[in-house]
């Protein structure tokens, strides 16, 4: 399953760059979010590529979403996010994704993300690692296996470019030793994974097809994502504090569990 993710990924990623050099328009949605024909059509390549590797999973996708299309989801169901980092995509700094995840009993076991303006893949599988290659085309390169690792004695802490609360800023306040890495889009999860940073909180709103794949990652590579009070961060919510299904709490994303702690971040958010 996870190399038809991969194959679905690039696809994807190949028709968004062709859009983003050929000039677009965004539009918004109801929610306020802005989208580009690279979102919808990114959307239609993966839709089809998973009905044929897996026409039984039901897939919970942003944009159809959006428009009003959620089929049931059981324990066993795929997330998709096909142009993550919208914003990024129309401010043309590169830092934009393609995100598509499995989950299973509220967990997600598979993850691929593609960057496809860096062209690097990453991807990860419960128990089996996580991985980054260099893209050509709809192929990848050389694997390297990704795994956590503190970087250095000072905190690096991921922040969003375009998405920063004033929660998120009171909490990065409070960490002494540490700077701030502005970053766009689940690369954030993909840097922690691959030993380039150590910290990402996230205090302001996104949605589970935001975060699915990166957590695949980020926990296949040793790290881990978390809500307050230290539980995992868990999929599936079809209700949620905020009205909306498939809505997150805030979180924290580590390379290191033991940050929490060094820290005091378990709870007081």
């Amino acid at each position: 399953m996870i190399e038809g993710f991969k194959l679905a990924a690039l696809e994807a990623g190949q028709r968004i760059l062709g859009i983003y050099e050929e000039g677009f328009q965004s539009e918004t949605k109801g929610d306020g979010s802005p989208v580009t024909i690279a979102d919808q059509q990114a959307e239609e390549i993966i839709l089809r590529h998973l009905s044929i590797l897996c026409p039984d999973v039901p897939v919970i996708a942003e944009e159809a979403t959006a428009a009003g299309v959620m089929p049931e989801i059981g324990s066993r169901f795929i997330l998709v996010d096909p142009l993550d980092g919208t914003k990024e995509f129309i401010n043309r700094n590169g830092e934009f994704t393609v995100n598509i995840a499995l989950i299973e009993n509220g967990k997600p076991t598979k993850g691929v993300i593609y960057a496809p303006a860096t062209r690097e893949l990453f991807w990860g599988e419960d128990n089996k690692g996580a991985f980054r290659a260099d893209v050509r085309g709809l192929e990848w390169g050389e694997e390297t296996q990704m795994v956590c690792k503190v970087v250095s004695d000072e905190l690096l802490v991921l922040a969003s470019r375009s998405h920063r609360c004033e929660k998120t800023n009171a909490l990065i306040s409070k960490l002494d030793n540490s700077s701030i890495i502005a970053a766009g889009s689940s690369l954030k999860f993909c840097r922690l994974a691959e030993g380039n940073a150590d910290f990402y909180p996230r205090m302001g709103p996104t949605m589970e097809w935001d975060t699915a794949a990166g957590q695949a990652i980020l926990c296949a590579a040793g790290g881990t994502v978390v809500v307050e009070g230290g539980e995992p961060l868990e999929y599936g919510k079809l209700k949620t504090p905020q009205g909306k299904p498939f809505a997150n709490p805030c979180f924290l994303a580590v390379a290191d569990e033991k940050i929490i702690s060094h820290y005091g971040l378990r709870s007081g958010w």
